[in-house]
């Protein structure tokens, strides 16, 4: 993995525990509803270095970008299936090969964003209208067993907050070089 959050294979529930410690107690919508904002005063930060990975295997703010991009097409899917379905399987994927394999060379972050905000949208609007009592609803993940989509939703709000300082980092370290 190209960041230092507890390997998801590996260890499932340290992942999530991650995860879940970096959103805390606050609200996973309003957390996931300030992202894009968020992703786009990084990249206004970031100008010209927003394509400049630190080190040859680490990722850029732009790639960070793209990898929360990937991870709000194939958690719009998860909802959908774990609300619609009864226990759906939910396939795991490697993010490492679909930022290399489906974002080479890096798109411009625009492109990007025009695909992550309205699907952000789209997820947001979806948790606020689900009401409380379908939000338990599980899916079987295939690396970490069942999660529900409280769990699911809370999850992708401290993935946010992770990438996000993972870009910031990103950044700081090409300006320090």
């Amino acid at each position: 993995m190209r960041n230092d959050s507890p390997d998801p294979i590996a260890d499932p529930a340290g992942y999530q525990q991650h995860l879940l410690g970096l959103l805390g107690d606050d609200d996973p919508a309003e957390v996931q509803s300030s992202t894009a904002a968020s992703v786009r005063a990084l990249l206004r930060d970031a100008g010209t270095h927003a394509s400049d990975p630190p080190e040859p295997a680490e990722w850029s703010v732009v790639q960070c970008v793209a990898h929360m991009t990937d991870a709000e097409l194939v958690v719009s899917g998860r909802y959908r299936w774990i609300l619609a379905h009864d226990r759906p399987p939910l396939m795991g994927y490697d993010q490492d090969r679909w930022v290399d394999e489906l974002h080479r060379p890096p798109e411009p972050a625009e492109e990007l964003l025009a695909v992550f905000e309205p699907l952000r949208a789209a997820n947001v609007a979806l948790w606020y209208r689900t009401p409380e009592e379908r939000r338990d609803r599980l899916g079987i993940h295939a690396e970490r067993g069942p999660e529900s989509y409280e769990l699911t939703f809370r999850l992708i709000a401290g993935h946010d907050r992770f990438h996000l300082a993972q870009a910031d980092r990103a950044l700081t370290a090409i300006r320090a070089s």
